[in-house]
């Protein structure tokens, strides 16, 4: 287990990169949107300037430790963190969202009282 103020580092850390950074690697790549949730980064990107593969590159050169994992949409979906957005193809400026609940498992009726 870690000390009680590394998530409060590492916050810090990343805004420092993401301060430093991002402005570049937006103009760069044309980033629409830049969203960032703790460690979970979604990017909004014109698909006929740039690519996924250029964008994770980029990210990953950010810093020697710096290890991001790429997850593309499929089915013009993507998951981010309990969400589901849904990409429609007709309007290009409109996202539909649906949340995901875990499903939740039955007390356990076996235990003795």
């Amino acid at each position: 287990m870690g000390a009680a103020t590394s998530g409060l580092l590492t916050e810090f850390f990343l805004q420092h990169l993401q301060q430093l950074h991002t402005p570049y690697l937006s103009d760069k790549h044309m980033i629409i949107k830049y969203f960032r949730y703790v460690d979970d980064i979604l990017i909004i990107y014109n698909t006929n300037h740039t690519n996924a593969q250029n964008i994770l590159t980029d990210f990953n050169t950010i810093h020697p430790t710096f290890k991001i994992i790429v997850e593309c949409e499929t089915n013009s979906q993507i998951n981010f963190l309990d969400v589901t957005i849904h990409r429609t193809p007709t309007n290009l400026h409109s996202l539909a969202l649906s949340f995901h609940t875990p499903p939740t498992t039955p007390p356990n009726t076996n235990t003795p009282q």
